[in-house]
C-alpha cells in the first residue's frame, strides 16, 4: 500500500492589513456604520440632540437648512400661545433634523 502525502502551501502574512483578523474587524466596522463611516452614523444622532434644545432649532442649522430653522424660530412665537401646537412643532423639528441628517449621510458618503 502506498502512502499519499498532501502538502498545502504555507500562507505568509506579509502585511498587518492582510491578516484575517484585521479584515474581519474592518468588515464588522463597515456593517455597524452602514458603510458611511463613523461620522455618517453619528450625524443623525447629533442633529437630533441639537434639535432637542428647545426654542433654537439648532438641528436644522446643523443640517445647513438655515432658512427652515429661522422660519420655525419665527413660527414658534404665535404657536407658543397654544402650547399643544408648539410641542408638535418641537417634536417634528427633532424628527426632521434626524431625517435630513440621515439623508445627507446616505447621499454624500455612499
Amino acid at each position: 500500500m502506498e502512502e499519499m502525502v498532501v502538502q498545502f502551501p504555507i500562507e505568509e502574512k506579509r502585511d498587518i492589513t492582510d491578516r484575517r483578523e484585521v479584515r474581519f474587524v474592518r468588515e464588522v466596522w463597515r456593517q455597524i456604520t452602514f458603510g458611511v463611516g463613523a461620522w455618517g452614523t453619528l450625524r443623525p444622532l447629533i442633529a437630533a440632540l441639537l434639535a432637542a434644545i428647545p426654542f433654537l432649532f439648532l438641528g436644522q442649522h446643523f443640517n445647513r437648512k438655515h432658512r427652515r430653522g429661522f422660519d420655525w424660530f419665527l413660527l414658534q412665537i404665535p404657536l407658543a400661545l397654544t402650547l399643544v401646537l408648539w410641542v408638535g412643532l418641537y417634536l417634528y423639528s427633532i424628527y426632521d433634523a434626524w431625517r435630513d441628517a440621515t439623508m445627507v449621510g446616505a447621499t454624500t458618503e455612499a
